[in-house]
């Protein structure tokens, strides 16, 4: 499924959306990038699939998810971000916008607001404090602050169905996210920084709780597996622990 050309050219036009123009360049302006995540995503998603994209921005992964023959529940809470998912896929009954953030409970969350840099707003006050000062997130300010609506993983199951492949991405929220799963599931990536190492330990843990066994993951937005082999959760912790700060982020995929 391809966006619409005109609605993407109105969406970089609209002043509005100024701070999405970066993210909407990459995601949607780099047919290369497009094929790699393809071909990345093949290996945990296929035709007639159900996927969630948590924490979905402008919609990349859905996107992608799409092309591969998904149907795609995408969840994600900033208000800008979700028009334009709206916009770029509003015209298919196979993507379903849930405007929310995801958590342990359902309920309302305080979100932290990066309006210079939508992608790395945060419903996690933990991980605006571990930012302040560090090294590649100097810049970076959480200048407005809104209560959205907030709903879980099991919530989500139980209305659209058990997802062949959930992808989290929340900065530095996604043990909050794990912590309203409670049943299994065939896999699931999980967003990690070097800023909020113990978030992601937690995530581990909560993961091979729910009966995960094998772990690997992808650096930045390599869109390849860095590890040759799957590992367990503790080995994975350890290469975790192991990364420079200057590895910044990346994926940890999860799998039974």
């Amino acid at each position: 499924m391809r966006v619409n050309t005109e609605v993407l050219e109105s969406l970089l036009a609209d002043s509005a959306l100024a701070a999405l123009r970066p993210s909407l360049e990459l995601s949607y302006r780099d047919p290369g990038r497009a094929a790699a995540m393809d071909g990345f995503y093949a290996q945990f998603v296929r035709p007639g699939d159900l996927v969630f994209d948590v924490g979905a921005h402008v919609g990349d992964r859905t996107g992608s998810f799409r092309r591969l023959g998904a149907r795609v529940v995408a969840v994600e809470p900033q208000p800008l971000c979700g028009r334009t998912i709206r916009a770029l896929y509003g015209d298919d009954d196979q993507v379903v916008l849930v405007a929310a953030a995801c958590g342990a409970t359902p309920g309302t969350l305080e979100l932290h607001v990066n309006s210079a840099n939508p992608t790395v707003s945060t419903a996690s006050p933990h991980f605006v404090r571990a930012a302040d000062g560090a090294d590649g997130w100097r810049e970076e300010v959480w200048d407005e602050r809104i209560d959205v609506p907030s709903t879980t993983l099991d919530a989500l199951v139980d209305e659209h169905g058990v997802p062949a492949f959930v992808k989290i991405d929340v900065e530095g929220f996604e043990d909050a996210v794990l912590a309203g799963l409670t049943r299994p599931l065939p896999a699931l990536s999980l967003e990690f920084t070097t800023i909020e190492r113990a978030v992601a330990r937690r995530a581990l843990d909560r993961a091979a709780a729910l009966g995960f066994t094998r772990f690997n993951l992808a650096l930045g937005d390599t869109m390849a597996l860095a590890e040759p082999e799957w590992m367990s959760a503790d080995a994975m912790a350890t290469v975790l622990d192991a990364l420079p700060h200057a590895a910044n982020s990346g994926d940890v995929y999860c799998r039974p």
